[in-house]
């Protein structure tokens, strides 16, 4: 096991302080590992892909501890329900579209979301970019319809449907941390140039995520963070980490490797999900009740989130957590058009989290936040808005790496929804306090 990575100490400070730490977590990081890992790709040449990794362990850290540390501070807030989390981007970043403009006009789109959510709840909104590391995907099959291997993420293998450029290559780990690189420079230049309509941080910073999917990739860049209730490591690869709903066995590297991180952590949780994996999940990646924490992403699809969420929402609530509540109305929502596109419906993403809010208004717990795939492009991917769009409009501009997102206009019909139930919500809780 490699020595891990320290983040420079403080001027003054032990330099050493934290290598007896180091040595003891790695042994829990070598145990995560060695677990069962789901939607892992097979590398034809693993030596290789060793290299790789070594590689990446050489370079420096895309975030830093005090920007995570931070962020921890701000979703304390919304677990407490004095603030909002926004979190969206892509459904997967892409080499070839992951441009300066393309980059922008996301955290355009962020930043309006943001705005209309700030003004009508008046509550500060905490707005984490799906950026700078959204590489790679699960996929529900290991073939395509073709009978090539999945496309996997631009990570991972190439979405050109040829078996050469299917084949999971290593290399591209570098790529895309080149690439996350280039995007956590353009958010620190942006947030230093003073107002701009680009800068997607209305009441904070901008912070970036992404799954926590690769593992090879996602352990190439840990250090040590002894600041907290027990000794952990910090990811410098993101500032918040999500484990998708393909990836949550309980007993897997996936969930392992999350609880030995001091990143806050989401976890995504389908319609699958009972309200016992629901504490059991929270009593693991939460052991300190933290608040804010652990962020329960829920992804029940409109016609099932009145009544799969509610006992999930009570039973943690009753454990004692104050996780964050966060819906991805998207997940749960796609289905494939009659001329052969995945898309979404609009309607159905804004019922699934109008569903949403009325379970926790219903409960009194903060319905804390949205979890979208959108982007600024003009594209035509899901179906609905005021524009229009028909399944019959899908091939004009159908340009996603992956899932269908919401293009810049729909985003912001969407947040003018979510603001009128967040707003709504903020004004029954606060009578319930009287």
């Amino acid at each position: 096991m490699r020595e891990l990575l320290q983040w420079p100490a403080d001027p003054g400070g032990p330099a050493d302080a934290t290598r007896p730490v180091g040595r003891l977590l790695a042994g829990r990081l070598a145990d995560a590992l060695a677990r069962p890992a789901a939607q892992q790709p097979i590398w034809p040449d693993p030596e290789r892909a060793e290299d790789v990794v070594a590689l990446l362990r050489c370079a420096e850290p895309i975030v830093r501890p005090a920007e995570t540390a931070q962020l921890s501070e701000e979703l304390a807030a919304v677990a407490r329900g004095e603030a909002f989390l926004l979190q969206g981007g892509d459904c997967a970043e892409s080499f070839a579209e992951n441009t300066e403009a393309h980059r922008l006009a996301n955290l355009r789109t962020l930043a309006r979301m943001a705005d209309v959510l700030t003004r009508r709840t008046r509550l500060p909104v905490v707005t984490v970019a799906r950026m700078a590391g959204q590489y790679a995907k699960p996929r529900s099959q290991a073939v395509d319809a073709s009978g090539l291997p999945a496309y996997r993420g631009d990570m991972v293998n190439s979405a050109e449907p040829t078996p050469a450029a299917r084949t999971p290559d290593p290399g591209r780990m570098l790529r895309a941390h080149a690439g996350a690189v280039d995007a956590m420079a353009l958010i620190r230049r942006l947030g230093g140039s003073g107002p701009t309509e680009a800068r997607a941080a209305v009441s904070g910073d901008l912070y970036v995520s992404h799954e926590a999917l690769v593992l090879d990739y996602e352990q190439s860049s840990l250090w040590v963070d002894d600041s907290g209730p027990e000794p952990r490591l910090t990811s410098g690869l993101g500032h918040f980490l999500w484990i998708g709903e393909r990836t949550r066995q309980l007993d897997g590297a996936h969930i392992a490797f999350a609880k030995l991180l001091a990143n806050p952590i989401g976890l995504k949780i389908g319609p699958g999900t009972t309200p016992e994996q629901a504490v059991e999940y929270v009593r693991r990646l939460d052991p300190h009740a933290e608040p804010g924490r652990l962020t329960l992403i829920s992804r029940m699809g409109h016609t099932r989130v009145r009544d799969v969420l509610p006992p999930i929402v009570e039973k943690v609530s009753a454990s004692g957590h104050q996780v964050i509540w966060q819906c991805d109305p998207m997940h749960g929502n796609t289905y494939t058009s009659a001329n052969g596109y995945k898309t979404r419906q609009l309607t159905a993403i804004a019922d699934e989290i109008a569903g949403f809010f009325e379970v926790h208004r219903r409960l009194g717990t903060h319905p804390g936040g949205i979890h979208v795939e959108v982007t600024g492009d003009h594209v035509t991917e899901c179906v609905g808005g005021a524009a229009g769009i028909t399944e019959s409009d899908l091939p004009a501009r159908y340009r996603t790496a992956c899932d269908p997102r919401l293009n810049a206009d729909q985003a912001q019909e969407l947040a003018l929804a979510v603001a009128e139930s967040a707003a709504d919500s903020v004004t029954a809780r606060k009578a319930g306090l009287r």
